[in-house]
């Protein structure tokens, strides 16, 4: 197994304004690519994104991102992605919350602009990849097949939201800080040394479409207000939303359920039914999930082919699980071998065989353990 690229390429570097994009940029143009950075404007209000360096799509951002290539010495530019980002990932965020789903815009992103519509882009002038600043890897085994392996460095590693990525994008993909097992603190020295003035720069975190960071408050402007019902398990009302849309499987707090449980216990969200507009509640063993259905498969290599025993990653931040999943009329049926909490429809699930990333799903339904009745 080795790593890609061993001749120079003609490389366009996504720079979000941060400091992992742009170490990533200098260490292409220091392995003897020819280097093209480029922001991507993603609003068409530059102001109403996050601000304070904790995004990826203010102007902040983009003078940032400016500023690094201007010391790394190579061209740069800024690509109005605008229209794409809102109907392929601002909306289709709103929908499916509409809907009682729970999804990532980062993998969405991820599939839809920097690998679909950047990518598509760059090749169309001439560029041979795509370099990002994911901690990630992109091996050749012995038949020159690309695959994608989790970073050396597991606490960094980012290949959940990349699990998305077929054949053809991962061949013009280039992680140049996917082999890095260093602390974060030692990317920062790194960049300080290269002279680039993002180096103390926040990282970014929640969602850069949302400017103060408050996901219920954006939903409730996109939505409107829906009043609907709290319910326990069986039905009984135990208090009131204004929105079925702001709550998620699994969540504990902002219940605001005046009645204490039974048992004392806290309640955490079950089930969100966007037909009847009612949350239902319940006890934490109530989330245990054993199985789950999932949709729209995309695989990073050749589909698997009979059942098979992997591991599976739920969250971009959550652990591995051990699962035997197949492929069955084109929808992935996944078995827990030790139940599992807080699933949600709309998560992506990521299949590994060891560092390798089989392939991702959309999670559509999931099945409780039986001890979720009782």
């Amino acid at each position: 197994m080795t790593e890609t690229s061993p001749r120079p390429l003609r490389v366009l570097a996504a720079m979000s304004g941060g400091v992992d994009s742009a170490v990533a940029a200098a260490r292409a143009a220091e392995a003897g690519h020819d280097v093209t950075g480029v922001h991507l404007a993603l609003s068409a209000n530059p102001q109403s994104f996050r601000t304070g360096a904790r995004g990826c799509c203010t102007i902040e951002d983009s003078r940032d991102a400016r500023r690094a290539a201007d010391v790394i010495g190579i061209p740069f530019y800024v690509w109005d992605l605008a229209d794409r980002f809102r109907e392929d990932v601002v909306e289709d965020f709103v929908a499916e919350y509409e809907a009682g789903r729970t999804p990532n815009p980062c993998l969405r992103c991820n599939e839809k602009i920097k690998f679909a519509a950047l990518l598509d882009k760059a090749l169309a002038l001439g560029f041979d990849a795509v370099c990002t600043g994911h901690y990630a890897k992109v091996l050749v085994d012995e038949d020159g097949n690309r695959e994608l392996h989790r970073a050396s460095d597991m606490a960094k590693d980012q290949s959940y939201v990349l699990g998305v990525l077929d054949d053809r994008q991962l061949a013009h993909a280039l992680f140049p800080l996917g082999d890095t097992v260093t602390t974060k603190d030692e990317i920062r020295a790194e960049a300080e040394r290269r002279g680039l003035a993002v180096a103390r720069k926040p990282d970014s975190h929640d969602i850069c479409f949302i400017a103060d960071g408050d996901t219920q408050g954006f939903l409730a402007g996109r939505l409107g207000k829906a009043e609907g019902d709290i319910v326990d398990e069986e039905g009984n009302r135990l208090g009131t939303h204004e929105g079925a849309y702001g709550y998620t499987i699994g969540q504990r707090k902002g219940l605001r359920l005046g009645t204490p449980a039974p048992d004392g216990k806290p309640r955490y969200v079950l089930d969100i039914s966007p037909v009847t507009n009612t949350v239902t509640v319940g006890p934490a063993a109530a989330l245990d999930v054993t199985a789950l259905t999932a949709i729209k498969p995309r695989w990073c290599g050749t589909a698997p082919e009979g059942p098979g025993t992997y591991t599976a990653q739920l969250r971009a931040h959550g652990g591995e699980t051990e699962v035997d999943a197949e492929l069955v009329d084109g929808e992935l049926r996944v078995t827990f071998t030790e139940p599992v909490r807080g699933v949600a429809p709309g998560q992506a699930i990521v299949l590994y065989d060891g560092t390798r990333v089989v392939g991702s799903a959309t999670i559509a339904t999931t099945t409780r353990a039986t001890a979720a009745a009782v």
